[in-house]
């Protein structure tokens, strides 16, 4: 099925990826946000789709657009993409990383995959809708956002603090991180849609001492406290935990692939999964890395206080307990002090949206089967969900079997296949007219 979705999403990634849109999670140095809203509404305004910007800071801000269904009783489908990215390197790739940039069939660029692909895919789909004069069965509510990349703040969170008149009618969302390709065989196909992800804390640990000259012996150092503190929590490996998503999704790749995966032995099972073994591995346990340090002003100088950041993802359910677990392993005189929370999403994988996703997928590649999964990282899902809004994670893509999707991701050289920027927004069109 050609359209002229196809043959314009393309064309449509690459002037978005043009647009530097680095979310560097300070709002000075943060750019092109709103640059980038403005450009989609006026791609939208070109086909006679209105639109509302939302500024939620000076340069920043949120589109929110709505096409009118032809069953208007029915609950709202919002389908949603932010329009930040992470910084980019430049000395680091090998193609600059905001240029756009077509070779070797990819598109390459800051954003190409996270998550500017679909932005493309949801402009062209509707922009085709349009020029046909297409009705979609119920209201779709498209939504570009800001700050994803940041905590959202100025995106997501932002709307439904503000706006969420405009978003209370929809039951179920359609975003990132699901429905790309992993290649079993030749014939076969498992595309990964995501009902669940972990929650997000990140935390601040503080160490408070005597401060004093670094020449004497000094018996209350708040660098030591924090760096024995810090090294526990690196070192410590947290217990595995099967949720329901994980459960369900090791039973249907162990039927797909016709191997055993114990869901009761889920570290064996995903040794077992090859290429996504990394992603699915963060999964089955809580997780806190220690990212940041910051103690002292002068080298001979012993700091009265000395701080860590420790980027924290919870599984559903399971946030209180690994507070709990985390208070044990630092030991009761490093204080805690959360920067922010945001709360894990898990959602059943069933229901008329999912099987459109499997019908819409099969009917551009034969040999595709859906499966779900939790995603360790996390999404504007995070405060849609707040609505009462069920989300799922399919911004589809068939991937060349050998390439390295996950790494991708905030990586050097991201890059999409043009081949499968084509595929989504056809596999897109039909979800969004089924469902």
């Amino acid at each position: 099925m050609e359209t002229s979705a196809a043959a314009e999403v393309t064309g449509i990634c690459r002037d978005l990826l043009r647009i530097d849109t680095t979310n560097t999670g300070d709002p000075d140095t943060t750019v092109g946000e709103r640059v980038a809203a403005e450009y989609v509404a006026a791609k939208l305004d070109e086909v006679g789709i209105s639109s509302v910007l939302h500024e939620s800071a000076p340069k920043r801000a949120n589109l929110i657009a709505r096409i009118p269904g032809a069953d208007r009783s029915r609950g709202a489908l919002l389908v949603h993409g932010h329009l930040d990215v992470v910084p980019a390197d430049a000395s680091e790739w090998s193609v600059p990383p905001f240029a756009g940039e077509e070779k070797d069939g990819f598109l390459w660029g800051r954003g190409a995959i996270d998550m500017k692909d679909f932005d493309a895919m949801m402009l062209a789909v509707v922009r085709d809708w349009q020029r046909t004069g297409y009705v979609p069965p119920r209201d779709i509510v498209l939504a570009f956002t800001a700050d994803e990349e940041a905590g959202m703040e100025f995106g997501s969170q932002f709307l439904v603090r503000k706006h969420r008149d405009l978003l209370e009618d929809c039951t179920e969302a359609v975003g990132e991180v699901g429905g790309y390709s992993y290649t079993v065989n030749d014939n076969l196909r498992l595309y990964l849609v995501q009902t669940a992800e972990k929650g997000l804390n990140w935390l601040r640990l503080n160490a408070t001492g005597r401060p004093g000259h670094g020449s004497f012996i000094h018996d209350d150092n708040a660098v030591t406290a924090l760096a024995e503190a810090v090294a526990a929590v690196g070192r410590h490996r947290f217990p595995v935990v099967v949720t329901p998503t994980v459960r369900r999704f090791l039973q249907e790749v162990s039927d797909a692939l016709g191997i055993d995966l114990d869901p009761d032995n889920p570290e064996t099972a995903v040794a077992k999964l090859g290429p996504i073994a990394n992603l699915i591995g963060a999964t089955i346990r809580n997780t806190a890395n220690p990212t940041r340090l910051e103690a002292g002003y002068k080298d001979n100088v012993i700091p009265g206080k000395a701080s860590a950041t420790i980027d924290c993802r919870t599984l559903p359910g399971e946030a209180e307990s690994f507070l709990a677990e985390l208070r044990e392993i630092i030991g009761p005189d490093i204080e805690i002090e959360h920067i922010q929370q945001q709360p894990a999403v898990e959602t059943e994988f069933g229901g008329a949206l999912v099987d459109a996703m499997g019908a819409a997928l099969r009917a551009e590649d034969p040999g595709a089967r859906t499966v779900p999964y939790l995603m360790s990282g996390g999404t504007d899902a995070k405060a849609f969900a707040t609505l009462g809004i069920n989300c799922f994670g399919f911004a589809p893509l068939r991937l060349p079997p050998e390439l390295n999707f996950a790494a991708l991701f905030h990586g050097i050289d991201e890059r999409v296949p043009v081949e499968g920027l084509e595929f989504g927004v056809r596999v897109l069109d039909r979800l969004l007219r089924n469902s």
